[in-house]
């Protein structure tokens, strides 16, 4: 069996890159990755990619065709991850994960590749008042982020079929520990803030609603759609993933990482502006469809996770929000050195020379490099 996963070398890559290597140890496992975030890491005792037969650097609006020859299935992470880059880089976010995302679906199908799971996200239902959202509600993306995933999951519709199975899977918030950690997401942040600074700041009300999942989950539940039989759920499929229990207030959210961290303050910003991202999911197909591979960590036990992960780094950064956990940090520094361009391509000086990357892995034979 080959596998290629791309954006591995992000925030869920290294989980879903273990899975993967647990439940089918004898894959031959693909990386390809930009590398922006290559470095953030939580020294880790082992590094993630070692688990992979090979790594590719490279641009997803450059995807070699070649390397998806013989390929069974592609797990699709790659992606510009988050609203405020999306915001700082819209027209590259729509290119990047809308775009690429269909010329490489595109490529997979010509390929033969038989199973395509993209990550989609729950963001998609944007401000959705009145019960859980279900897959088949109206969505009402509000960022550049949130429609490039309703246009990438629209346009893979139409490509689904003949032999070539597609899943999207509409992630909830993302949250726990991993090998390369972000500390821009709301749990995580959470946690970080009451561990250094003894207090968390919401930047809201606190009252929009989250559905939260714990990112080892996230990979159970990319190891099932890439199961998938397409008489289980259709040629094209799109899945709420998560579970009804972690539907959240962010205030709610701050609570229960106060009540696991002592003498925390919590500061709710009543002044604020209304965060017009607020939704509740339903999870009910999901449920019905992947029984074995529901959800299994709570609120707690991922807030538990966190805070042993930071601490077993000795992590004592108040000011981590200017730090390299935050993923906007890294472009701008990148782009502050001149490593990347306005267009989020690696200069040239950083392609050739001593920086020119290569495939590692777990194979002896050297597989060659795609570089941007």
């Amino acid at each position: 069996m080959k596998i290629i996963i791309t954006g591995n070398m992000g925030y869920v890559g290294p989980h879903v890159v273990r899975r993967m290597r647990a439940v089918f140890p004898d894959a031959e496992l693909i990386g390809f990755d930009m590398g922006y975030f290559a470095q953030c890491l939580t020294a880790p005792a082992i590094f993630p990619e070692c688990s992979l037969t090979a790594q590719y650097f490279g641009d997803m609006r450059r995807f070699p065709e070649g390397i998806l020859q013989g390929t069974d299935a592609v797990i699709h992470l790659a992606a510009i991850s988050n609203d405020p880059m999306g915001a700082l880089f819209e027209d590259l976010t729509l290119a990047i994960n809308h775009r690429s995302s269909i010329d490489l679906a595109q490529k997979a199908k010509q390929a033969g590749v038989k199973s395509f799971v993209f990550a989609s996200s729950c963001s998609v239902y944007g401000l959705a008042e009145g019960g859980p959202r279900q897959e088949e509600d109206s969505l009402n993306p509000l960022t550049a982020y949130a429609r490039s995933k309703v246009q990438t999951e629209q346009d893979l519709a139409k490509l689904a079929g003949s032999g070539f199975t597609v899943t999207c899977l509409r992630f909830s918030t993302a949250c726990g520990m991993s090998e390369r950690l972000r500390l821009d997401l709301v749990l995580n942040d959470f946690v970080a803030s009451a561990l250094t600074a003894r207090r968390i700041i919401i930047l809201s009300d606190g009252t929009p609603w989250r559905p939260l999942i714990h990112v080892s989950d996230m990979a159970r539940a990319i190891e099932w759609a890439v199961r998938r039989d397409h008489r289980d759920g259709g040629q094209f499929l799109t899945a709420n993933v998560g579970c009804d229990s972690w539907n959240y207030q962010v205030k709610e959210l701050a609570e229960a990482v106060a009540r696991m961290v002592s003498n925390v303050e919590i500061i709710i910003n009543k002044n604020a502006q209304p965060d017009r991202r607020s939704y509740r999911v339903s999870f009910n197909k999901f449920t019905k469809l992947a029984q074995g591979f529901l959800p299994e960590m709570d609120l707690q036990g991922a807030i538990v996770d966190l805070k042993n992960g930071l601490e077993a780094m000795q992590f004592r950064d108040a000011e981590f929000r200017n730090s390299e956990y935050i993923r906007l940090n890294t472009l701008k520094r990148l782009q502050a050195v001149g490593a990347l361009t306005e267009n989020l391509e690696w200069a040239s000086w950083v392609t050739a020379g001593e920086y020119r990357t290569r495939s590692v892995g777990r194979s002896s034979q050297a597989a060659g490099a795609f570089l941007s």
